[in-house]
């Protein structure tokens, strides 16, 4: 018993030891549950504590232009969360939201700063945030339909219309998932299932992928059970494409060898480098030696609902299944993924399940209409697609499509101010919004040159890149997809850049 209700049975008792039975539970429950009251605050406490909260959100968002791309970790944020104790009472609000500040939200990378240029930037929107608050307040269950049917058909929703800019049958499968790893998951059971890959086959099955290729392909296939399989890394060209001659002529070889060629995995927008794999030629090798074509576009995924971007990922409709992050391009907060299934059927063959105690909602395998969690790993997951729905309704899709074109814009600007320093390198002109660039000092190694330029930069704090390794050479990246990054960021970015190389 723990020390909370051994305290409730002592009251209890010394009030009335004569009780018994029912009676005694009955009173029991009766003192415990005034003891939980600060579960459920009143009204007025609700809106005091909304207020002190909405209070440090705005406080937050109207210093966030000024933020440094990134704050250390300091021993006054480890002494904020270790002097505030997880207490048997209530700690008032004002006490817990100065904890968060000084504990949490002072330090570390500001990935939501128009200066962040790091990884594949994530920005958050204050539309998404309010949905997820009414998310949060409301509780929806999505798992399964009939618990939530205005929930599930809302993200029904937004899931029809991802799939009609990226060209996919409006009876196709989808999922919002928590991003693009489990995406990703999704999409590699579901080819195992539907192009089915028996145990006794792996060995010889071929997976077909680049240098270029996201991490997050190599676990899904790891957690399916497919480590074992023949992983063949095609070569890229010189803007780090996939060559579609050499693909079209690895699986013509592992097919004459007795191999049986599976599964072939496109980049739409790479992390490294931000490549487009040729996916036109892609898909009609695929449709010629009937392999399942999935296509990674969970960063430039997005850039499909601008004209420009349209242009530079068609072909993505001819895929079987394609993965994106609306996290990163429709910039709703972390946790939001989306995959998509060309064949609904499949993906309920390899994730629809039966469970006893769900039998008032269960589904029926292979129905028209099956839940959520029957096109998923999932069956217990938040309200993901109010944060993306908010945000469509509040902002209006013209927003967001102004502002990717703008994303595509700004990079073609970059790479074209970079490239007319002599001692910096850039890398080909961006498919979509990723620079790479190396600092080229004639006195130096340039990996280690370049490491403490990444490092410097850090350090200052004006901006934040993230590095990457490219044939061996340590190579700085200019990811420009935050929603509040606009010129005057990206010439900050670049004058800090060239400040830095010459106090180096």
């Amino acid at each position: 018993m723990s020390s909370t209700s051994a305290a409730a049975y002592v009251t209890l008792t010394a009030v009335d030891n004569s009780i018994e039975g029912a009676d005694f539970l009955r009173r029991r429950a009766e003192v415990l549950a005034a003891q939980t009251r600060g579960l459920e605050p009143n009204s007025d406490e609700r809106r005091r504590m909304l207020t002190k909260v909405a209070t440090y959100a705005e406080d937050w968002m109207a210093a966030l232009p000024s933020l440094p791309g990134q704050v250390p970790d300091d021993d006054d944020a480890v002494a904020a969360l270790d002097g505030r104790e997880i207490a048997e009472t209530a700690t008032d609000i004002d006490a817990v939201l100065e904890a968060l500040w000084s504990g949490v939200d002072r330090v570390g990378v500001n990935e939501s700063s128009g200066r962040f240029f790091g990884y594949i930037p994530g920005s958050g929107t204050y539309l998404g945030a309010l949905g997820d608050y009414l998310a949060a307040v409301t509780n929806r269950y999505v798992g399964v339909k009939p618990a939530g049917p205005g929930a599930v058909r809302l993200e029904r929703r937004v899931l029809a219309w991802i799939a009609s800019w990226l060209g996919y049958p409006p009876d196709c499968g989808g999922d919002l998932t928590s991003g693009g790893s489990i995406a990703t998951q999704t999409a590699v059971v579901t080819a195992r299932e539907a192009a089915p890959v028996e145990p006794e086959d792996i060995r010889r099955t071929v997976v077909y992928l680049t240098a270029q290729t996201h991490h997050a392909v190599d676990k899904a296939l790891r957690i399916a059970g497919l480590k074992r399989a023949v992983y063949r890394r095609i070569p890229v060209d010189a803007a780090f494409r996939m060559r579609a001659e050499a693909l079209n002529e690895a699986i013509r070889q592992d097919r004459k060898a007795g191999l049986r060629p599976w599964l072939v995995v496109a980049s739409a927008g790479s992390t490294d480098t931000g490549a487009i794999d040729p996916l036109p030629a892609l898909a009609d090798i695929c449709a010629a030696h009937d392999v399942w074509f999935h296509v990674d576009a969970a960063y430039g995924g997005a850039f499909a609902l601008c004209e420009p971007g349209r242009r530079k990922l068609a072909g993505i409709e001819r895929s079987d299944s394609v993965v994106f992050d609306p996290h990163k391009g429709l910039f709703v907060p972390w946790g939001t993924g989306v995959v998509l299934i060309k064949d609904r059927n499949a993906m309920a063959r390899a994730h629809a399940y039966q469970a006893a105690y769900l039998a008032d909602f269960s589904a029926d395998l292979g129905a028209h209409d099956p839940s959520p969690a029957d096109l998923s790993p999932e069956l217990t997951r938040p309200f993901r697609g109010l944060r993306v729905w908010m945000t469509l309704q509040l902002a209006g899709v013209g927003a967001l499509r102004a502002a990717l074109e703008e994303k595509l814009v700004l990079a073609e600007y970059a790479h074209l101010r970079l490239g007319e320093r002599e001692d910096i390198e850039v890398g080909p002109p961006p498919d979509l919004s990723v620079v790479i660039f190396r600092w080229v000092p004639r006195d130096r190694d340039s990996n280690e040159a370049n490491h403490q330029l990444n490092h410097a930069l850090q350090d200052d704090g004006r901006i934040y890149l993230s590095s990457t390794i490219i044939d061996g050479q340590v190579t700085l990246r200019l990811a420009i997809l935050n929603a509040r990054t606009h010129l005057a960021h990206v010439d900050d970015a670049i004058d800090a850049i060239v400040d830095m190389t010459k106090k180096l």
